[in-house]
């Protein structure tokens, strides 16, 4: 098989970038596209050219290290999955195909196909734990918890933080990622204690970090690799809404 790449090429933050027509050839249909890109970087080097820089880690669609956009979809054209299991054999011989990094302001990029996406972790670490003292592991059934919350919260749990809803997003909203966060823990009772500052710390920062609001397009959760439903945006809001309501004194962020 072999393909024509436009591969968005910068060498730094600051620099100017732009697309690079690549010619690959000899690829196999049961290789990855990472492992495609590898191939190419191999030429690229052994040419003293320099590679396409790109992130990858686990390569099993767990780490959610991988993502960049392939012809303008996030991860490319198969739903339900990270670009890092994307197969070669849902590519024909002679495809030209665009790549390029997710464009967002709150994910500047880095270098060629990678960007910053700390914004994330600053998302995370506003609230996104559970810091009531648990001790010792008690028996499963000593809580009980509806199926439902479980299920819903396992659902919501499987978020990678790749950053694909941001870039699949008319507005780069990263609503999906932060009600993904929200949901997992406050459908459990480990989670109650803090749900309502876990709400308002975690939304406060998601708006601090320059993403756009959310305006119920979808396309974030079409574009995820875990399929996270847009349900999670909704209990993100409510959540929310009832923790500002809670907490009137103090604004709704618990400083108080």
């Amino acid at each position: 098989m072999n393909l024509v790449l436009h591969i968005w090429r910068q060498k730094a933050p600051q620099t100017e970038g732009g697309f690079t027509r690549y010619e690959v050839r000899g690829i196999t249909s049961e290789m990855s596209f990472l492992e495609m890109l590898d191939v190419l970087n191999e030429r690229l080097t052994s040419e003293g050219n320099s590679p396409i820089a790109f992130e990858s880690d686990c390569r099993e669609g767990i780490c959610g290290t991988c993502g960049f956009m392939i012809d303008g979809i996030a991860h490319g054209p198969v739903a339900g999955t990270a670009v890092c299991q994307l197969h070669m054999r849902h590519f024909t011989d002679g495809m030209e195909l665009t790549l390029e990094p997710w464009r967002a302001r709150a994910f500047p990029v880095l270098k060629d196909l990678v960007v910053d996406r700390s914004a994330l972790d600053r998302i995370i670490a506003a609230g996104g734990f559970v810091t009531a003292p648990t001790g010792a592991a008690t028996e499963a059934n000593v809580t009980r918890v509806p199926k439902q919350s479980i299920e819903a919260a396992m659902d919501a749990a499987a978020c990678i933080g790749c950053g694909a809803c941001v870039a699949a997003c008319p507005n780069a909203s990263a609503a999906l990622f932060t009600g993904a966060k929200i949901s997992h823990l406050g459908l459990l009772p480990q989670g109650q204690p803090e749900r309502e500052r876990r709400a308002i710390g975690m939304v406060k920062q998601m708006d601090a970090e320059s993403f756009g609001n959310c305006s119920w397009h979808g396309e974030c959760q079409d574009a995820c690799p875990k399929r996270i439903s847009i349900d999670v945006i909704a209990r993100m809001n409510r959540d929310s809404l009832r923790a500002a309501i809670a907490r009137p004194s103090d604004g709704g962020d618990g400083s108080s």
